[in-house]
């Protein structure tokens, strides 16, 4: 299994909660960085640093296990169903996102601001994809490119052309209860702590797109911050094309009795930087946390032909 969710979600949750500790303590960064021109330091600072720190962390964590070889090619597009494609398009959206705000805190204006954001993130993540063409194990994807420029062009144009982010990525994730006949098989994927889950098992999780409603219905009567949600998801995936697999002493195992299937889901969301809140603290941690769907209802249509509606979904 190629371990991209690690890869590629937690980059955004550590840059995620360094925005938080910037913009919540912003008075006190104000008095230390007097500057706009100090502050754009600080933030390359920090980028090249944590650019430099996760790289070290991926190749002792990774790539030091298999041996390098030449440049080559990949294909992967028919693993997971896809999921781990949107989450390449979800990682440099969000990562675009959460880069901007921290460039338009340092005095770049929306337009700058958005652009440097987005190279910054294609170019940390085009990085990775090329360790990727020199393991062994792995190789370029050019179908993670795709998804990779997808993601940043889905923040940038909106950016360009509206000035602010109608339509977010978000993620959401529930927690699967496998059969005990696959605990082996899924821990040895997912893993077995509840944080290797919510990073590894594409089962659990679900990407949505957020549109929200006042900005492309003015005259709407809903709240400025409610939006329309659109998700994919996938079940009982327990390889990446096919469930068959052979272990370590080379002995098969069919589980293809096991239907994979994909799930499509409608539902309403909360934009959780449209509320309106005075409060500094509070207001970061909400813009960083919006890259959650936050549980609300939702109507299911899946790959086997079933409809059913939640209560809440996840």
């Amino acid at each position: 299994m190629k371990p991209r969710s690690i890869r590629i979600i937690l980059p955004c949750i550590l840059i995620a909660l360094s925005t938080l500790s910037w913009k919540a303590t912003g008075q006190s960064m104000s008095d230390s960085l007097r500057t706009l021109r100090q502050r754009r330091t600080a933030i390359w600072a920090l980028e090249g640093s944590f650019t430099a720190g996760t790289f070290v962390f991926l190749n002792q964590a990774w790539y030091t296990q298999y041996n390098r070889v030449g440049f080559h090619l990949f294909d992967d597009w028919g693993e997971w169903m896809q999921m781990d494609k949107a989450g390449h398009a979800l990682s440099t959206y969000a990562g675009s996102r959460v880069a901007a705000d921290c460039w338009r805190w340092a005095g770049l204006d929306r337009r700058k601001a958005a652009w440097t954001a987005s190279l910054s993130s294609m170019g940390y993540l085009t990085m990775v994809e090329m360790l990727d063409g020199f393991s062994e194990k792995w190789g370029f994807s050019p179908g993670d490119m795709i998804f990779n420029t997808a993601g940043t062009a889905l923040f940038l144009s909106q950016e360009l052309s509206w000035g602010e982010q109608r339509i977010a990525m978000k993620l959401s994730y529930r927690p699967v209860a496998y059969d005990a006949t696959l605990r082996e098989r899924t821990e040895s994927l997912f893993g077995r702590s509840p944080a290797e889950r919510f990073l590894k098992d594409y089962n659990g999780q679900t990407i949505w797109l957020s549109a929200n409603i006042r900005s492309f219905l003015p005259s709407a009567r809903v709240p400025a911050w409610l939006n329309i949600a659109v998700g994919h998801g996938a079940r009982t995936m327990l390889g990446g094309r096919e469930n068959v697999w052979e272990d370590d002493n080379g002995i098969t195992t069919d589980r293809s009795d096991v239907l994979r299937y994909r799930r499509f889901f409608l539902s309403l969301d909360i934009d959780l930087s449209r509320i309106p809140v005075k409060n500094r603290f509070l207001r970061s941690a909400l813009s960083v946390v919006n890259i959650v769907k936050i549980p609300a209802p939702a109507l299911e249509i899946d790959g086997r032909g079933r409809i059913r509606g939640h209560l809440l979904h996840f």
